[in-house]
């Protein structure tokens, strides 16, 4: 980009306000020194995006979208750079600079390109109703009872034979290489042989990019041969990994349904159209990619891949989950929607009407059920060596979920599926009646015949064992103190602190002189140093807190670790409202250069904001930066402090929920505490395990 651009550029942040340009897509609302609103770039219900008016660019915490009014213009209207500048331009009362001969040549070749593509598309549109086109016609009123007004919406039209497409393009000027670069002629290896048009005789599907402009086809034959669509290859425009089609039309309406159903291909998305589902799309002839699914996650979180109920489906539906199980995030996932009778959803349709098909919508599988399909259906568990493998392989798969908090559920998940599928006892199975002297016995209104639950459940009906009456007391375990990198030693070794395992089920239920040997408090990873002054350790807004607080003074030496660890705090409930505000300040700076910044230069640019304050009040920070430790280090312990305040959480949890049976006993609040502990236990078994 040439100088004078890059200035006239500077002058357009300088004369617009950002707030007024996201404010006419966005309804913000203005929070201390920022504005925040719903994101526009994906789904949400908690508002996550801010606008920070002074510094001029905007940033959803939710999705990562950040940029300033240039890039707004081009991602939330779907406008190209210089139509950006030009509306930008016009409301600032600016005259836009010429721009370089290179860059006029390099915007007039893609203008070209578009140029072309839709000059080959309304070529289509007219061949559908000429005498060649009268077979396509017939295939889209007749035989998909498409009307008039859909095959005008989705600008369908048809290639005839004899390469009418590439005399006509020649006609208004189009070379045959630039027919060959976006993918509209072949030119055979065989010279003997002559160019010749790569649609013919068929229906044809334009396809478009997010602003609408046309960048490939898709044809269907309309004779008995192979293969029956047919796609543009990979162009300078065009990538069939990274579009949807029909994004640019649903994507408005997915935002306000806060639905977006991922179909099969281009005719079933037309269907559902048709039919009052306009928030539809489909992959281009591959199966789906993750460059498809993170595309469809900034349009909706939870999109419906809807499949047809037959092997193929289930196949897709397979490989789906291997494409997305590596880049689950918290709150981003797939449904899965099989349609019955090996139907496609234009089958269905046609067949049942649009409130059957909105019925099914209410009735997906979440991503956790097939992939739980497709380890264990149909495989022999017969005997303890194949259960293993079952579940060896499905924690297998779980370990490649790169989100640690995402994986940790999954992981717990599982377990708790391969307890209830292969190791539930006999007292598990058997129909009871609970005993009404029982301490559990249900209320008077209550059923007493409980029904097993089948395997498959997530719910199991279960008897209190009578164990309960009489639970032992578990051999405290120690937790590893932090790692010396990260908080040196000053002559004073702290003892180790051990955690008393809760049963959950009242103090009446422990013996007090026993009680009395153990620590009851959380386990502590003593990252504070032990002779540290007592003010300072009191400094610290509750327990939460004070392991936030080292993980903050970590970004301010490392400041890539944000990256690593700016979701998961950004996600925890931090008390001190003046902490939370310095996190996201140090996080607002770091995501608005393009290069990353080192720990000078992050904490210059804090210095001038109102939350340096906080940095001097940190004297954690004081601590790492007179012997900064590794980073793998930091890392390692960040890890166990994040785990800490998760234990935390559960022990508060747990608690909770057994003063509520204790009050009154369900099925389904004995499954969640049970559940509790085991992950508790999980993480107190992996924190007592030496580092490597």
């Amino acid at each position: 980009m040439n100088d004078d651009l890059q200035r006239y550029i500077e002058e357009l942040r300088a004369r617009i306000s950002i707030v007024d340009v996201v404010g006419a897509k966005v309804k913000l609302t203005k929070k201390g020194r920022e504005y925040q609103g719903l994101c526009p770039f994906h789904n949400e219900k908690t508002p996550s995006f801010t606008v920070n008016e002074s510094k001029g660019f905007y940033h959803c915490f939710g999705c990562g979208a950040h940029g300033d009014i240039v890039k707004f213009e081009m991602e939330a209207n779907g406008l190209p750079f210089i139509d950006a500048l030009q509306k930008l331009s016009h409301q600032a009362g600016l005259q836009m600079p010429q721009l370089t001969s290179r860059d006029k040549k390099e915007e007039e070749e893609r203008k070209s390109l578009y140029d072309i593509m839709e000059c080959a598309c309304s070529f289509f549109e007219k061949s559908l109703r000429m005498p060649d086109g009268a077979e396509g016609l017939k295939y889209f009123t007749e035989k998909r009872g498409l009307s008039k007004e859909i095959i005008q919406k989705f600008r369908l039209g048809f290639a005839p034979k004899n390469n009418a497409l590439m005399a006509h393009l020649k006609a208004e000027g189009i070379n045959e290489k630039e027919m060959k670069e976006l993918g509209l002629i072949a030119i055979p290896e065989d010279t003997s042989r002559r160019p010749h048009d790569f649609f013919r005789n068929r229906v044809m599907i334009p396809i478009t990019n997010k602003q609408g402009k046309i960048i490939a086809f898709g044809g269907r034959v309309m004779e008995k041969i192979e293969p029956k669509y047919l796609n543009s290859p990979d162009t300078p425009i065009f990538n069939k990994r990274r579009n949807l089609y029909n994004l640019d039309k649903a994507r408005e309406v997915a935002y306000k349904e806060k639905k977006l159903i991922i179909c099969e291909g281009y005719m079933d998305v037309i269907a559902l159209d048709r039919y009052g589902f306009g928030y539809a799309v489909a992959p281009l002839g591959t199966a789906l990619t993750e460059e498809q699914i993170m595309e469809a996650w900034r349009v909706c979180a939870e999109p419906i891949l809807c499949l047809d109920g037959d092997s193929p489906g289930v196949k897709a539906a397979m490989r789906a989950v291997d494409r997305v199980l590596p880049i689950l995030k918290a709150g981003y996932s797939l449904k899965f929607l099989f349609l019955p009778d090996n139907q496609d959803p234009d089958e269905y349709l046609q067949a049942h009407g649009r409130e059957s098909f909105g019925a099914l919508m209410k009735k997906t599988k979440p991503l956790i059920d097939i992939l739980w399909q497709k380890y264990t259906e149909n495989e022999d568990s017969s005997t303890p060596e194949k259960k293993a493998l079952i579940e060896k392989t499905l924690l297998g798969e779980v370990a490649k979920i790169t989100d640690a908090t995402v994986r940790s559920y999954y992981a717990q998940e599982i377990r708790n599926r391969i307890y209830l599928a292969f190791k539930q006892t006999a007292w598990q199975k058997r129909e009871y009646t609970v005993p009404q002297s029982h301490p559990y016995a249900p209320r008077p209104q209550q059923a007493t015949t409980v029904q097993p639950a089948p395997y498959n459940s997530t719910r199991p009906t279960q008897e209190p064992p009578a164990y309960l009456d009489n639970i032992p007391i578990s051999e405290p375990l120690p937790i590893p103190q932090i790692s010396s990198a990260a908080a040196p030693h000053t002559g004073t070794t702290p003892s180790p602190t051990y955690i008393r395992p809760h049963n959950g089920y009242g103090n009446n239920r422990y013996n007090n002189n026993r009680r009395n040997n153990y620590n009851s408090s959380r386990p502590q990873i003593n990252h504070i140093i032990s002779n540290a002054p007592e003010t300072l350790r009191q400094s610290a807004e509750g327990e939460n807190d004070k392991n936030i607080r080292f993980i903050i003074a970590a970004t301010l030496i490392y400041p890539e670790l944000i990256d690593d660890y700016e979701e998961q705090l950004l996600g925890s409930e931090i008390k001190n409202p003046k902490l939370k505000e310095l996190l996201t300040t140090i996080a607002d700076i770091y995501h608005e250069t393009e290069e990353p910044l080192s720990s000078e230069e992050l904490l210059e640019r804090l210095s001038s904001t109102p939350q340096n304050k906080q940095i001097k009040e940190l004297w954690e920070f004081d601590m790492l930066q007179k012997r900064p430790p590794f980073i793998n280090d930091l890392r390692r312990n960040i890890d166990k402090l994040l785990l800490e305040d998760k234990l935390r959480n559960l022990e508060e949890e747990i608690k909770a929920l057994t003063k509520e049976i204790c009050q009154n006993f369900t099925e389904e609040s004995y499954e969640r505490l049970s559940g509790l502990k085991k992950e508790r236990d999980e993480i107190l078994s992996h924190a007592a395990e030496p580092d490597d």
